[in-house]
C-alpha cells in the first residue's frame, strides 16, 4: 500500500453526497466524479491502473477484463452498495484484491419501499394518482364501483430471501395483517418465525402456488439468476402480485411481462429490472405495473451511511487491519 509520504489514491466512480466526498478528500487523494457521468469500461480500466482503492457503485461492471488491467498497487475495491454482483469476486481474489460492501444500512429504507409497493400495486395507487394529474381526464367524483383494487389485509405474503431486508419486510407486513410465508436457503431462527408468525417453505415451487403477493428480497447470484423462471412464474395464481426491490435478474422479465399482459398474473410492483436502465415496454405500458427507477434505497440518510461504511472500510484496510465489511465469494 502507499507509503506515508503521500495520501492513497481513491477513485470514486459516481457522485456521492457532499459530506461523504468532503471526508474522503480530507483522508485520501480522492478523485471524484463531480458531474456524475457514468464511467465507461475503458475509463474504469484506466482508473485501475493508478488507483490504490476503487470505489465503484452497483451499476459499474468490474469484470475480469477490467480487473486484469489493474496495476499492482490496486489492493481494495470498496463497493458503494450492498450487492456485489457487479464485481468478479473470483478474479479479484486471484489478483489479491480485497472487496468490501456496505451491508445493513439500507435495510429499513428498502423494506419501507417494498411495503409501499405491496400497498400501491393491489390498491392501484399510482393509477389513481396519474388519472387525476392527466388534464385529459375529468373526475366526476366518488363511485362505488370505480378504481377498485384488492384488500391486502389477511392475504398471504411470500418472501423469497429472508435475510435482513426480507425479515424487515415481514415485520412491516405482519403489522398490516398479512400472513407471512417465506423461502430461504436456510430456515431462520425460531424466535424470528414466532415474532412474525412465519411459515417456512423448503420448496419454492410449493410456496409460489399458495401466496397472494410475492416479495423478492434475495441477492442476485449465479444461483438466483432467473430463480423466478417462466415455469415458476406460471405457478402463481392469476390473482397474485409480484413485488421486486432486489435485482431484476432474479425474474425472467420477458415472461413476467407476457403473463401480466395475458392476465395470468394480476400485476407487479417493480423497482429493479433485468436489463437496467432499459425496461420492457410492455411493463411500462401496463396499468397493472407500478414501475420505479431503482429508488428503494434512495434516502439521503441511507446514502450518507453507505459512504461512511465505505470510508471505514478503506481506512481500516489502509491501517493494516481486516475491513469490517470484507466480502467473501462464499457469502454469495
Amino acid at each position: 500500500m502507499p507509503t506515508s509520504a503521500r495520501k492513497p489514491i481513491v477513485i470514486v466512480t459516481r457522485k456521492l453526497p457532499d459530506v461523504v466526498e468532503t471526508r474522503m478528500r480530507e483522508l485520501f487523494d480522492a478523485r471524484l466524479n463531480v458531474d456524475d457521468t457514468p464511467l465507461t469500461q475503458s475509463q474504469i480500466a484506466e482508473a485501475l491502473k493508478v488507483a490504490d482503492v476503487l470505489v465503484p457503485t452497483v451499476t459499474d461492471r468490474i469484470d475480469r477484463a477490467v480487473i486484469s488491467q489493474a496495476g499492482p498497487q490496486l489492493r481494495l475495491i470498496a463497493n458503494f452498495g450492498t450487492g456485489v454482483d457487479n464485481i468478479d469476486l473470483d478474479t479479484a481474489r486471484n489478483r489479491g484484491i480485497t472487496v468490501t460492501n456496505t451491508p445493513g444500512v439500507l435495510t429499513e429504507d428498502t423494506a419501507d419501499m417494498t411495503m409501499a409497493l405491496i400497498l400501491a400495486t393491489p390498491r392501484r395507487l399510482v393509477e389513481g394518482a396519474d388519472y387525476l394529474k392527466n388534464e385529459k381526464n375529468t373526475w366526476s367524483g366518488w363511485s362505488p364501483t370505480w378504481m377498485l383494487g384488492h384488500r391486502i389485509y389477511g392475504k398471504r405474503l411470500g418472501i423469497v430471501g429472508m435475510g435482513r431486508i426480507g425479515s424487515a419486510v415481514a415485520r412491516r407486513a405482519k403489522a398490516f395483517g398479512l400472513q407471512i410465508h417465506y423461502h430461504n436457503r436456510r430456515r431462520v431462527s425460531l424466535d424470528l418465525e414466532r415474532e412474525v408468525e412465519a411459515t417456512y417453505w423448503e420448496s419454492l415451487d410449493q410456496m409460489l402456488s399458495r401466496v397472494d403477493i410475492l416479495s423478492v428480497n434475495c441477492p442476485h447470484t449465479p444461483g438466483t439468476y432467473h430463480l423466478l423462471s417462466a415455469r415458476r412464474l406460471r405457478l402463481l395464481k392469476p390473482s397474485a402480485y409480484i413485488v421486486n426491490t432486489s435485482r431484476g435478474e432474479v425474474i425472467d422479465e420477458n415472461e413476467l411481462a407476457r403473463l401480466i399482459e395475458s392476465g395470468a398474473i394480476a400485476g407487479a410492483g417493480l423497482d429493479v429490472f433485468e436489463h437496467e436502465p432499459a425496461v420492457n415496454p410492455k411493463l411500462l405500458a401496463s396499468d397493472r405495473v407500478v414501475a420505479l427507477p431503482h429508488m428503494s434505497s434512495a434516502t439521503i440518510e441511507g446514502r450518507i451511511d453507505m459512504g461512511e461504511k465505505v470510508i471505514i472500510n478503506i481506512k481500516t484496510f489502509l491501517d493494516g487491519h481486516a475491513p469490517p465489511d470484507r466480502v467473501h465469494p462464499a457469502m454469495f
